[in-house]
Formats: C-alpha cells, structure tokens, sequence
C-alpha cells in the first residue's frame, strides 16, 4: 500500500456496531472538528494557551503544510476524535492534539486513533515520537504507556510550549 493510500483511509468496525472510520485531513478539508474537539478537552481541565489558538485556528499551515498529519475518527459521520502528527525534523514528530469527544472516552477509540497514528508515523519515515501531556490526564498517560510512550526527562525533548505540560514520553520507531 502506498503512503499516500494509507493515510487516506483506515475502516475499523468496533463491537458496538457503530461505522468507525479514521481518515486524513487534507489542504483544503475543513478543520472545524479539530478545532471544536481540541478547544472542549484543553478547556475542561486547562486554558487555552497561545500556541493552542496558533495551531488551532490554522491547522493547514501549522500542521499540514509543514509536512504534518491529522486524523480524524468518525463514527456514523460524525467527527468524533482527532490527533496531529507535527515533524520537527530529523524523523523526531511530536504526537499532538490528541481528542476524543467526551461521549465516547473510555470505548477504545482513543487507542485506535493512537495506534493508527503511530502507524502512520512509520510510514511517513519517523524514528521516534515524542509527547508533552499532564498528571491530570491520568488516563491518557495510562495509554500513551500502555502502548509503548516512556517517561523521558524534558531537557531530552525538544522544548514543550505548553506550561501546562509536566509528563514528558517519548517513542522509538
């Protein structure tokens, strides 16, 4: 399969017989629901914070154009989670914007969309992941562990331009 084919489309059809599709944004495509998806989780448990709006409110140029990648999962149609893949050079990618819609946490999606992604980080020739998260998203840290993400020292990162970030992981590929 191509690169190009493979982040297309990925087809998934979970138990509970909802349609589960994850696909690429391309130029062009709307990014509302990255938007939308990513502004409710910072919002409940953090504040924005100017590198979220940058990113957010033009994800083509900030993620897209630089080589980047978003998916989305869909499920029925329906934009229902999201996350970024931003190269910072060298195959080094940081794993960002990772959402999934309050309504279906804790069903599985948020591991398939994290395994697509890694995925396709492969494809697209990275070497390693890397990740800023908080101790308050205990079941996000959980996940990105539980896949293979190790808690690394942040002087090993590039720098995070969160403050709200104090979890620090990182992925060889």
């Amino acid at each position: 399969m191509s690169v190009s084919n493979a982040l297309a489309a990925s087809n998934i059809t979970p138990t509970s017989g909802r349609a589960i599709e994850i696909r690429a944004l391309l130029p062009g495509d709307d990014t509302t629901a990255f938007r939308t998806l990513n502004e409710e989780w910072i919002a409940r448990y953090f504040t924005i914070e100017d590198r979220d709006i940058e990113i957010l409110s033009d994800p083509e140029t900030t993620i897209l154009r630089k080589g980047g990648s978003i998916f989305m999962v869909y499920a029925d149609n329906s934009p229902v989670g999201c996350v970024a893949l931003i190269p910072l050079g060298h195959g080094v990618y940081e794993l960002s914007k990772m959402a999934v819609s309050p309504l279906l946490r804790g069903g599985g999606l948020g591991r398939r969309l994290l395994h697509h992604a890694i995925a396709q980080a492969r494809l697209l020739g990275a070497t390693s992941l890397f990740l800023g998260s908080n101790t308050r998203l205990a079941a996000a840290v959980h996940l990105y562990e539980s896949v293979g993400f190790r808690h690394v020292p942040p002087a090993s990162l590039p720098p995070s331009l969160y403050s709200r970030a104090n979890v620090f992981m990182q992925m060889s590929l």
